[in-house]
């Protein structure tokens, strides 16, 4: 498995994702049924995140750090559908949201330990020099 190669997809998505939110926080709004203000800006914040991330992983994507940071995104996205799930009108459209992340997340947790393993280490760093 080339986790490099999967690390370079994942950034892909996830300007693709991130460009989403950005561009229509109004309309992922309302089909989770949670169009307000603060969802709206929430979602558009979220995307910028995305955006981070996904640049980041173009720039390394071999540095496993960049895909923890995406599942540190997840389990915030996760939070946030939670919180969701509980308020919102269309609790099918939250549902599908949470299995969509969580999803994304088993695949972003699974390349972050295949590049740890590659690696050996997950903080990007200079060459271990004995003794």
């Amino acid at each position: 498995m080339d986790y490099t190669k999967m690390g370079y997809g994942l950034g892909i998505f996830s300007i693709g994702l991130g460009l989403l939110e950005v561009a229509a926080p109004g309309r992922l709004a309302r089909w989770l049924g949670m169009d307000s203000k603060r969802a709206r800006s929430t979602i558009a914040l979220f995307g910028g995140r995305e955006l981070l991330a996904g640049a980041m992983l173009l720039r390394g994507p071999a540095v496993s750090t960049n895909v923890w940071n995406r599942v540190i995104g997840d389990g915030i996205d996760l939070a946030a559908l939670a919180y969701a799930f509980g308020r919102s009108n269309r609790r099918a459209a939250v549902a599908g949201a949470i299995g969509f992340v969580a999803g994304a997340a088993s695949i972003d947790i699974w390349v972050a330990r295949g590049l740890d393993r590659e690696t050996g280490r997950t903080f990007p760093r200079g060459p271990v020099r004995a003794g």
